[in-house]
């Protein structure tokens, strides 16, 4: 698992626990344990963003191939364990290259020794880096059409709207005039099956929020009791985005490194944001960043969406 700066991570969260109201950056909860954490939560039944992702995939499939087309070199960013994007490799034609990106070294090295057996002809180019920066990405021996990146999942909404604008800028800058972005959308939706999702009857998204000062106690000198928070999510209707929270039981302060903070009873720590959009809201957001949306799939039950995106003329 690729650790970060120890330095870097002391500043992010001393910077984080400094605002008000309190926040942690989202991209702390995936050490090792983290990651296995989420991984189940995806199992979980009240959990249905990773279910509709591979559904809206898989009946979709026909129609993403012809807009994706043959010959591409793939770009997968976050990629994990490749589940999603096996459907796409058994489908498209003649693949000339796939990249998964990914910051997990470990992650990446299962994904890819298993793809390498599993796919003989396709070569894979993987690439260990955060992909929120911008990428180098290493070139294909033979020669590809267009570049298309794949960003499955519900990953954008954890970036705030004017942040997205700028990640997918970089992205469209990446694949160039003639590229494409295939990428996953959470729909808006009831907030009871919102909410649901996030806060499931298990406790595996507790532990998994809860974990994240586990992490900062380990990583950094630090000393958060962790019978002192309790996990929240919440639906914002207001923000269109469910927000996880780790709430103080108790007054109580925590130092962590130099820095002492305070918490009032019932103070929470904002760890993650997933924002849900309208089809309507992601086209305008998508038009912002250079984009425009050429093709819309969902679910068989309209709760996620896939969309192609091309670039604009400028």
């Amino acid at each position: 698992m690729s650790t970060p700066d120890r330095q870097t991570f002391l500043a992010d969260v001393q910077s984080g626990l400094s605002q008000s109201p309190k926040t942690l950056p989202c991209k702390y909860l995936y050490d090792e344990r983290g990651s296995q954490l989420f991984e189940d939560i995806t199992a979980l039944d009240d959990y249905y963003p990773t279910r509709a992702d591979l559904d809206a995939t898989s009946s979709n499939i026909d129609a993403i191939e012809r807009h994706i087309g043959p010959g591409v070199r793939l770009v997968e960013l976050g990629s994990g364990s490749s589940t999603k994007t096996r459907i796409l490799l058994d489908h498209l034609e003649s693949v000339a290259a796939y990249t998964p990106v990914d910051i997990s070294t470990d992650a990446l090295d299962e994904s890819v020794a298993s793809l390498k057996t599993a796919y003989r002809d396709l070569e894979v180019l993987p690439l260990c880096a955060d992909y929120t920066q911008p990428l180098e990405l290493p070139t294909p021996s033979e020669a590809f059409t267009r570049t298309v990146v794949y960003y499955p999942g519900s990953t954008i909404g954890n970036f705030h709207p004017p942040d997205a604008i700028a990640f997918l800028r970089r992205i469209r800058r990446a694949v160039q005039p003639d590229g494409g972005l295939l990428i996953g959308v959470d729909l808006k939706k009831d907030k009871a099956v919102l909410e649901r999702a996030y806060n499931d009857r298990e406790g595996v998204t507790a532990a998994f929020n809860l974990n994240l000062l586990t992490r900062i106690n380990r990583e950094l000198p630090a000393a958060f009791s962790l019978d002192a928070f309790r996990h929240e999510a919440r639906y914002d209707e207001q923000k269109g985005r469910i927000e996880m929270h780790l709430v103080s039981a108790s007054d109580q302060d925590v130092k962590v490194g130099d820095q002492t903070f305070h918490f009032s009873a019932g103070e929470t720590i904002r760890t993650e944001e997933s924002y849900k959009y309208s089809r309507e809201e992601f086209a305008r957001l998508a038009e912002e960043a250079g984009f425009e949306v050429t093709a819309f799939w969902t679910d068989r039950e309209g709760r996620f969406s896939l969309q192609y995106l091309s670039p604009r003329a400028v």
